[in-house]
């Protein structure tokens, strides 16, 4: 754990790419394959079962720590990160004895997963004595592992890197390896890091990622050397049909064969040794749904058949990276796509995305004001002698989409960030008007610049009206614009509607409140998005 711990302290305390990526080369390197694999795990994103009630880790730190429900409050709004607030807490303890340096996999497989089959009274007598017997860095860690939520500032890219600088690998090589689903033991670590690395035919390739367009597609040259789809609203997704079996996996990483029986049961018939990319979408009518009711999907585990007469997906592909059981992702794109076309027809419930054929960039301009009516989001700009690349990689794959609905809102309910920004208040509700009541219809966190929170943090300090623990109702004077994908009616929402993907465009400090949007306004913008 000691390692472990040293390995998030230097992450932590820098800034510098390089820095993170050196530091976790070293740790990848010199520590045990066991305690790696783990490292990996939990670096990667990955994260146990909560296994204690955050509730109860609450009241043991409350109890030991010998202080009041609302000092605890307190404490837990000026730090904003419970697990910090306990390894600060501890530290006024008297001195305990010291727990050994146990291994990392140690920790995991001997002493966190066991308390799934322990008692409450039990528990507390572990997870307190491992509290008040390991230095502040190793507390902290702990908490973090107890709680699901294990967060450092480093990018699954740069976990990459520092591995294939460990294994002397390429780095495209262990991205693949990392795909798909896998458990972290000593072997698996050491099979990860082998130059010879024999195939779990499951795994699903890295997802080459699009960038924003934020030049005009003029810039991009001949429009005749780009390919042009449309830009669906749905889960990105890959569909893995090797050894005679069928997986489909999330971006996320997530399979997600089970949620989508009908696809699974239409990629029988496509060739072994196949892999595309594409998304999985809500469609009826010869037209996609909304991604609200793709969602009513994506949640559901029993009454399967039911849902999915009510809400009928296909995968719509776009891409093919294997074929014949032979990785094709560094052939061109156009090659690409015609084995694509080769391998799935254009309608049923696998289908291959159209191309859009309009001649220039100014007809496609123009088709491109559709979107909203169409269902989608604007356009994909692929160049057509483009392979298929790994991540978010400049330059062939372009996103084109329109411009967000908007909306101006009253700034109601703040509370503290996470991590560096535990200290400051910075993520926001905000609520439009229902006659002369304010309606909290959207929260949203992304948008403003680093002085504009700054300065927003002091002024809700200065205009608190009320405090609902970390919570902090405030004066409703301040307006935002706020910029959001799609709009649709919820029942899980007050205001009734459920907006996607919210976002701070503008503090539009010339405008009063009075004057911000009604929630009739809204529910106006969600039926013209149904239609």
């Amino acid at each position: 754990m000691k390692r472990f711990a040293a390995l998030y302290d230097a992450i932590d305390r820098t800034m510098s790419t390089n820095a993170k990526v050196a530091a976790l080369a070293a740790y990848f390197r010199d520590a045990p394959p066991g305690d790696a694999a783990w490292a990996t795990f939990f670096l990667t994103g990955r994260r146990l079962k909560r296994l204690i009630a955050s509730a109860s880790l609450r009241a043991w730190a409350q109890e030991i720590a010998d202080i009041p429900e609302w000092l605890l409050g307190e404490c837990y709004a000026a730090a904003g990160d419970f697990a910090e607030v306990v390894a600060l807490l501890i530290d006024a303890l008297p001195a305990h004895a010291r727990e050994p340096d146990v291994p990392l996999a140690a920790w995991i497989h001997d002493r966190i997963l066991p308390l799934a089959a322990t008692d409450e009274a039990e528990q507390r007598a572990r997870v307190t004595a491992w509290w008040r017997g390991l230095p502040r860095n190793e507390r902290f860690l702990l908490n973090k592992l107890l709680t699901g939520e294990f967060r450092v500032g480093v990018a699954q890219t740069l976990v990459v890197r520092a591995l294939a600088q460990a294994a002397q690998a390429e780095p495209t090589a262990i991205a693949a390896r990392l795909m798909g689903d896998w458990t972290p033991t000593a072997d698996w670590f050491s099979s990860l890091m082998a130059q010879a690395h024999t195939a779990d035919p499951s795994r699903p390739y890295p997802f080459f990622l699009a960038s924003p367009l934020e030049d005009p597609p003029e810039t991009l040259g001949d429009r005749s050397e780009w390919l042009v789809e449309w830009k669906w609203d749905g889960i990105r997704a890959q569909l893995v049909r090797r050894a005679g079996e069928v997986w489909l996996w999330s971006r996320g990483e997530e399979l997600i064969t089970r949620r989508f029986p009908e696809i699974a049961a239409a990629a029988t018939h496509v060739p072994d040794g196949t892999v595309l990319d594409g998304e999985v979408l809500a469609f009826g009518g010869g037209r996609p749904r909304p991604f609200s009711a793709l969602q009513q999907r994506i949640g559901r585990q029993r009454q399967l058949a039911q849902i999915m007469r009510a809400v009928p997906v296909v995968f719509m592909a776009y891409d093919v990276m294997e074929r014949d059981a032979t990785d094709i992702r560094t052939r061109p794109l156009e090659e690409r796509r015609a084995g694509l076309i080769a391998i799935v027809a254009h309608d049923g419930v696998l289908r291959v995305s159209e191309e859009v054929t309009a001649p220039s960039w100014d007809a496609l301009s123009a088709l491109r004001d559709e979107s909203r009516a169409r269902g989608v989001e604007g356009f994909m700009l692929k160049r057509r002698s483009s392979p298929y690349g790994v991540g978010r990689r400049r330059g062939d794959w372009w996103k084109w989409k329109i411009a967000p609905l908007t909306v101006d809102a009253v700034l109601i309910y703040a509370q503290p960030g996470n991590g560096r920004r535990a200290s400051l208040l910075t993520d926001y509700t905000f609520g439009v008007w229902d006659g002369d009541t304010l309606v909290p219809v959207a929260k949203a966190y992304s948008g403003l610049s680093n002085a504009e929170i700054e300065e927003l943090d002091r002024w809700i300090r200065r205009h608190t009206r009320e405090r609902h623990g970390p919570v902090r109702a405030v004066d409703p004077v301040q307006v935002f614009e706020l910029g959001f994908e799609a709009i649709a009616p919820s029942t899980r929402h007050r205001s009734g509607l459920a907006v996607r993907f919210p976002r701070m465009l503008h503090w539009r400090r010339d405008k009063p409140a009075s004057e911000a949007d009604t929630l009739e306004t809204l529910k106006r913008m969600a039926s013209l998005n149904r239609e």
